[in-house]
């Protein structure tokens, strides 16, 4: 690393893995913009980091589901003459129930801040990490990209399997430059997403074998970015859960997983119970 610090963009550093990852790459000596939509939370971490690990900590509060943000965001740090040579894209959130069971706006939203943001972001600031000769772009994915989809939450593992076939077509174009691309697929991590999306008490009922730190899964996958890993699951379990789907004929496989569902997805009832939209 150059004298200058590495500026690290970290989008839903508000908590969870995206606080993790913020902490992270503070310790590491990266300087850092926060970005989510609770400007308290993202206060009281970059005051934190500044403290603990004498770093520069820029706040930019957006909602990605307004698809004016990214330019926006991207205006604001060229404003600053800021040059991100490493994105991490981790935004995110469910939607629970059924497809049906939701307003299309909300599955607009949806789409807007899992797909379509992190994809902008990538765009916009890749010419950057090009010219420079150094990128890490990280994408937030999940192990259910990677296994057969299920009833109710049904645009969520769909999102995921987007960020993992981007993530690997993105990475094979840039490695040549020195930009390296790797979706992070964690299983269960322990977060406020299930509280968000309303699946705490599903969630809870699950054996704690099978959940994961968010500061394990962002060390395990700032690990895999650096060797060049383009897809990296966190956690051996995790990584026996991918393998277990991918042997199985898909008729099994589905089968298997559609009896296991009612185990973290959300009834219509309850979705219906919950806001239209928040970060986790």
């Amino acid at each position: 690393m150059s004298d200058s610090p590495r500026w690290a963009l970290v989008t839903g550093a508000s908590a969870g893995i995206g606080a993790a990852f913020a902490r992270a790459l503070a310790a590491q000596g990266c300087a850092l913009v926060l970005t989510a939509r609770r400007v308290e939370r993202l206060q009281t971490l970059a005051i934190e980091l500044e403290q603990a690990h004498d770093t520069r900590c820029v706040i930019l509060p957006a909602d990605l589901a307004d698809p004016t943000a990214p330019a926006n965001l991207c205006a604001q740090l060229a404003a600053r003459g800021i040059g991100v040579d490493i994105l991490i894209n981790n935004a995110g959130y469910g939607v629970p129930g059924t497809f049906e069971a939701s307003v299309w706006a909300r599955h607009a939203d949806f789409i807007q801040v899992m797909m379509t943001a992190p994809t902008e972001l990538a765009h916009r600031l890749l010419p950057g990490m090009r010219a420079r000769g150094y990128g890490r772009i990280i994408n937030v994915a999940s192990l259910a990209g990677l296994v057969p989809g299920t009833a109710a939450h049904t645009l969520y593992g769909a999102s995921k399997a987007y960020l993992i076939h981007f993530s690997q077509s993105l990475g094979q174009e840039n490695r040549a430059c020195g930009v390296h691309v790797c979706a992070l697929c964690p299983g269960f991590t322990w977060s406020e997403f299930h509280d968000v999306s309303g699946a705490r008490a599903q969630a809870s009922r699950m054996p704690r074998w099978v959940w994961m730190g968010a500061a394990r899964v962002v060390r395990e996958g700032l690990v895999a970015v650096e060797r060049g890993a383009l897809v990296y699951v966190p956690g051996r379990i995790n990584r026996g859960i991918k393998t277990l789907f991918k042997l199985l004929p898909d008729r099994l496989a589905l089968t298997l997983i559609a009896r296991r569902a009612h185990q973290f997805r959300v009834s219509d009832d309850a979705a219906a119970e919950q806001p239209s939209r928040r970060d986790h």
